[in-house]
């Protein structure tokens, strides 16, 4: 007898319907899911060099553009001897207000985070060094000259009074060095207490310049992790409670992909040009440049040349700590060049001016900035040149001044010429190229070569040559 039909085919096709449906959703969710934890990424960037206005614009404008979701952490790979306060200022409130999680990795072996990079590391939510890498001394330097009591006296450094000394040794020199110092202090204590470090040796490292190797960094509390490379910090601090915009955030970095983002073109030229050698030299061709323009009205390519290097030289200055005196004195020495030129003193101007010129490049840039002060053979350089071209100018007016005058009157007397046409006392005559009226006490004959003595208005007075 035969059975009735069973459905079974029907509910079997549904199942596979089912199932079909639920791996097209899976396979969505993880199609959907898959690229944003691809994108999971490390950022590095290269700080290495001094910490300027061009390593500012790098990292600050890398760290605004890290989103949480794509980038899981950035690393600052660091060797740096120090830099501006300023530009320090800017990466340390960009890695205060980042979403991201910052570390700072000194390396590679040998490197250094000196100065502003020990305020750098203690504003990180994670601080690393490679072995054989060194951290600290990063006590202030104040630009400028000692500051002066009320009455003229320079005042003494703490402990001393009258030239005594009170057994209380210190290196602070003056008032502005101790308002640097504390503000510095209390600065990288802020940092210390945020991200849970040694505030105590922090505070040392800003008083009296002392600095770690990385096993001792990492036995004070100084940093977090030593790592040989940066797959290894991520492989260490994977897993680790950090604050990240001042919030505690659990980090996630043992799968991160490293991507290395090194300074595009806009970086390289902000470096070049705020490089101090290189401004000085920019400033020195404007400041030439638009001296020979006008001097030479109409030349064009001087002046242009010239004021495009002087509006670049004033845009680098304004991003440097500079010594205006010593800027001032550097205008004064061109200025007093061009003026013996004019006024022609015998070179004592000159010589005064070149001097001005060689200690106001000195004076310029500080040099117990590191990275920031002005190569001598620059200094001196510019100096040469600037002679050479002192004494070429000056050879060149007395030079012309010996030669003969072809304008005007002093070049018609005693100039020779030839009778054209000539009737009893008067006549025409050719001299330098022209005919001209002449007047003689005696009659000449045409072809006779004359000279001539004297000059009435249009008319040469002459004699038989």
């Amino acid at each position: 007898m035969d059975s009735p039909p069973v459905r079974a085919s029907d509910s079997g096709f549904v199942g596979s319907f089912r199932r079909l449906a639920a791996n097209v959703v899976i396979a969505t969710i993880v199609a959907t899911i898959a690229p944003a934890a691809a994108a999971e990424r490390a950022l590095v960037l290269q700080v290495d060099g001094v910490i300027g206005p061009a390593v500012a614009d790098y990292v600050v404008r890398e760290l605004q553009t890290a989103k949480p979701g794509e980038v899981g952490l950035v690393v600052l790979r660091m060797n740096t001897p120090g830099g501006l306060d300023t530009s320090m200022r800017q990466i340390i409130s960009a890695i205060l207000a980042s979403p991201v999680p910052i570390a700072t990795y000194v390396a590679p072996n040998g490197a250094r985070a000196a100065s502003a990079g020990t305020y750098i590391a203690y504003a990180s939510a994670i601080a690393a060094m490679a072995p054989s890498t060194n951290i600290g001394a990063a006590t202030p330097v104040r630009i400028g000259p000692p500051s002066f009591l009320p009455g003229g006296r320079p005042e003494q450094p703490p402990g001393k009074k009258n030239g005594q000394d009170k057994g209380k040794p210190s290196d602070l020199g003056d008032i502005e060095s101790r308002k640097a110092v504390n503000d510095a202090v209390a600065y990288i204590r802020g940092l210390a207490d945020l991200n849970g470090r040694n505030a105590e040796w922090a505070a040392e490292a800003v008083r009296s310049a002392a600095s770690l190797p990385a096993s001792e960094a990492l036995a004070q509390r100084v940093i977090d992790v030593i790592a040989t490379d940066v797959p290894d910090l991520l492989h260490k601090i994977d897993g680790r409670s950090a604050t990240v915009a001042g919030k505690p955030q659990r980090l996630a970095t043992a799968g991160l992909r490293i991507v290395t983002v090194v300074p595009d073109w806009r970086t390289e030229l902000l470096a070049l040009v705020t490089n101090p050698n290189v401004a000085f030299i920019l400033m020195l061709i404007g400041v030439y440049g638009l001296i020979f323009e006008f001097l030479s009205p109409g030349a064009v390519a001087p002046g242009l040349i010239g004021a495009i290097s002087l509006l670049v030289a004033l845009y680098a200055l304004s991003l440097l700590p500079i010594n205006y005196a010593g800027a001032g004195l550097v205008l004064l020495g061109i200025g007093l060049m061009v003026a013996e030129v004019h006024i022609g003193a015998f070179g004592v101007i000159g010589v005064a001016g070149i001097a001005a010129l060689v200690i106001g490049s000195i004076m310029m840039f500080p040099a117990d900035v590191p990275g920031l002060e002005l190569a001598p053979a620059i200094v001196a350089g510019a100096a040469i040149a600037t002679a050479g071209l002192f004494l070429l100018v000056l050879a060149m007016l007395l030079r012309s001044r010996k030669r003969l005058i072809v304008t005007g009157d002093e070049a018609l007397l005693a100039a020779e010429g030839e009778v054209v046409l000539w009737d009893g006392q008067e006549g025409r005559i050719r001299v330098t190229g022209e005919i001209w009226r002449a007047r003689a006490a005696e009659p000449l004959q045409p072809g006779t070569r004359v000279k001539v003595i004297d000059r009435s208005g249009l008319v040469l007075l002459v004699v038989p040559a």
